[in-house]
C-alpha cells in the first residue's frame, strides 16, 4: 500500500517512520527545497510524545539537544524586582517526562529515524488530489497513492484542497504570537527572561548549542487583525505598536526586528473540524486539530496523533475506511482536552487584567518554592495541561514481525535519499 504524507516537520516524519514498521510504502513531500532552518521556537515533548520517541530510537539525540532551560527570571511590568522561579519543578509538576527542544533540531531528528526507509521529495507540492488517487504536483508528474495524509501544519495546503477554506474551520482565540531570532548577548543558558504585563508577555531564552537566541511575543487582541500572511514589514508593525513602552530590554529585543535572519508571525487560532478524514484522505496534527500555537502543547499532540494514526491503519490491515474513524474515536478525547487546555493557558499565560499578573507571578513563586509533591498536586489543581498530559494513555501498536527487524536510520545530515 502506497501512502503520500504532505509535510515534513514533526507530524510527518513520525507518521512515515511508524507507516514504514508497520509495513507501508511512505511517500513525504515537502514544499521547502531542504528541511526547513527557520530558527522556530523552543516546543515541549509531554510524557506520551516522550515515550513515542524512546520507542523511536530518537530520544537520546533529543535529549542531548534539549535547551536545558531550568531557571525564569520574572519581571512584573512596573515592579522594581522580578521573580526567580526553579522551571525544573514546574515542568516535573505538569508531566512525569518533559523534554524542552528546539523544533527545527526535533524535525531533523524524527526526519533521520526514517529517511533510509522513506521516500522524500523536497521543493514540491501538492496541487490536486482525486477521488481515485490520482495526486498532481507544482513539478513532479502526477502519480497515484492509495491513500493521502496532510501534516503540513495549520495552514494546510491539503486540508484546503480536501476540505475548503481554512477560515471555515479556524477560530481566532484572541491572541497573536511573534518570534525572532537575535544575538545571545546576555549570554543566556538555561535561562528564560520573561516581562508580563496586561495583554502581553514577551520571553528570551537561549542555549550554549544554539549559538543565538530567541524571542517569543504574545499579545491580546479582541478583534483579528488587519494584515497579509506574507507581509512582513506589516507584521513587524503591528509587534512593535504592541510592544512600545514595555522596558528596556524588550525595546532592545525589538530592535533586532530590522536584523534578525529569521521571524514568524501569525495568529493563534484552533482548527476546529467535525472529521479529519474524507475519501482516501485524513489530517493528522497541526492540519487537523491544532489547538493552538505556543500555548496547547500542539507538537505533542502531533506526535501522538501520528503514532495513533499509523497504528489503526496497521490494525486494519490498510483498510481506510477502517482505520480513519478508529482513529478519530482514539485522538477525540485528547484533541478536545488540548484545545481546552490551550485556552485556559492563554489566558494564564497573556493575563487580561492586573490581577491576572499578580495571580500568574505569584503562582509562579509559590510553585518554585514549594517541594515536588505539594507543587505537583497545586498543579493540576489549577492547570488543565498539567492533568491532560498526565492522564493521557496511547494504545500500544507493535510493529509487524518483518519491519521489526529494519535498522532504524538515524544519520547526522538530512538530504534527499
Amino acid at each position: 500500500m502506497r501512502i503520500l504524507i504532505s509535510g515534513a516537520s514533526v507530524a510527518g516524519p513520525v507518521l512515515a517512520y511508524w507507516l514504514t514498521r508497520h509495513d507501508f510504502s511512505v511517500t513525504v513531500v515537502e514544499r521547502a527545497p531542504t528541511l526547513r532552518k527557520t530558527g522556530g521556537h523552543a516546543v515541549d515533548l509531554f510524557r506520551p510524545a516522550v515515550d513515542i520517541s524512546e520507542k523511536m530510537g530518537a530520544l537520546p539525540r533529543i535529549e542531548e539537544r534539549a535547551t536545558g532551560t531550568t531557571r525564569m527570571t520574572l519581571q512584573r511590568e512596573g515592579a522594581r524586582r522580578p521573580v526567580q522561579v526553579d522551571l525544573s519543578k514546574i515542568f516535573s509538576a505538569a508531566s512525569e517526562r518533559h523534554v524542552e527542544i528546539m523544533r527545527d533540531d526535533l524535525s531533523e531528528i524524527y526526519y533521520d529515524a526514517a529517511r533510509d526507509d522513506v521516500e522524500y521529495i523536497f521543493g514540491d507540492s501538492i496541487t490536486a488530489i482525486s477521488p481515485d488517487g490520482e495526486v498532481r504536483f507544482e513539478n513532479a508528474a502526477p502519480r497515484r497513492f492509495d491513500l493521502v495524509v496532510g501534516a503540513d501544519g495549520l495552514h494546510s495546503n491539503v486540508r484546503h484542497l480536501v476540505f475548503g477554506d481554512e477560515s471555515r474551520f479556524s477560530t481566532f482565540i484572541g491572541a497573536y504570537l511573534g518570534v525572532l531570532t537575535l544575538p545571545n548577548t546576555s549570554g543566556l543558558d538555561g535561562e528564560l527572561l520573561i516581562h508580563v504585563g496586561v495583554g502581553r508577555t514577551v520571553g528570551m531564552y537561549g542555549a550554549r548549542h544554539l549559538g543565538d537566541a530567541r524571542a517569543l511575543f504574545l499579545f491580546r487582541s479582541e478583534r483579528e487583525l488587519d494584515y497579509g500572511y506574507r507581509d512582513v514589514t506589516r507584521q513587524k508593525e503591528l509587534l512593535r505598536d504592541a510592544f512600545g513602552d514595555f522596558h528596556a530590554d524588550v525595546d532592545h529585543w525589538l530592535d533586532e526586528l530590522d536584523r534578525t535572519p529569521t521571524f514568524y508571525f501569525d495568529s493563534i487560532a484552533q482548527l476546529r473540524m467535525d472529521t479529519w478524514s474524507r475519501g482516501r484522505v485524513t489530517l493528522v496534527g497541526d492540519a487537523g486539530y491544532c489547538p493552538g500555537p505556543a500555548v496547547g502543547g500542539s507538537t505533542s499532540l502531533a506526535v501522538v496523533g501520528a503514532y495513533v494514526l499509523a497504528g489503526e491503519l496497521a490494525r486494519a490491515g490498510g483498510d481506510n475506511e477502517r482505520a480513519f474513524p478508529a482513529y478519530e474515536r482514539a485522538m477525540a478525547e485528547h484533541v478536545r482536552g488540548s484545545h481546552a487546555a490551550a485556552l485556559s493557558a492563554a489566558k494564564t499565560l497573556i493575563p487580561a487584567s492586573r490581577l491576572g499578573v499578580s495571580g500568574l507571578v505569584q503562582g509562579a513563586r509559590l510553585l518554585s518554592a514549594l517541594p515536588a509533591g505539594p507543587s505537583r498536586a497545586l498543579l493540576r489543581l489549577t492547570t488543565k495541561s498539567a492533568r491532560l498530559y498526565s492522564s493521557m494513555t496511547v494504545d500500544d501498536y507493535p510493529p509487524r514481525p518483518a519491519a521489526s527487524g529494519r535498522r532504524v536510520g538515524l544519520g547526522n545530515e538530512p538530504g534527499v535519499e
